[in-house]
């Protein structure tokens, strides 16, 4: 299941976190925002024992949205040692946002 992290949080959720994390920056108010969470909780619930995801409320945390350069929602980053290794921008259908990301074969 995702959960949301403030600016607080960040560094020692996903920044610090030994696997990686998927962090979905969103907004309350983004149709596509609403249509991709379910298939990150689908992504969540497959892969518990690879990956982590966590939900960012660009609105609430204008901070790491500046910090990222996050110009469009939903942006999905996958962060691997501390780093964005991979990113997705709007919505895709699962297996498009599982290539996106690195986590399956194009």
């Amino acid at each position: 299941m995702t959960q949301a992290i403030t600016t607080s949080q960040f560094d020692a959720e996903v920044l610090q976190s030994e696997t990686p994390v998927i962090v979905d920056f969103w907004a309350e108010w983004c149709g596509p925002c609403r249509a991709v969470s379910p298939i990150l909780d689908q992504i969540a619930e497959e892969r518990v024992d690879e990956l982590r995801v966590v939900k960012v409320n660009i609105d609430e945390e204008p901070e790491l949205q500046q910090r990222y350069g996050i110009l469009s929602i939903p942006t999905i980053v996958l962060f691997r040692s501390g780093e964005p290794a991979a990113a997705a921008v709007g919505a895709q259908p699962k297996r498009m946002l599982e290539q996106s990301l690195g986590l399956a074969e194009a």
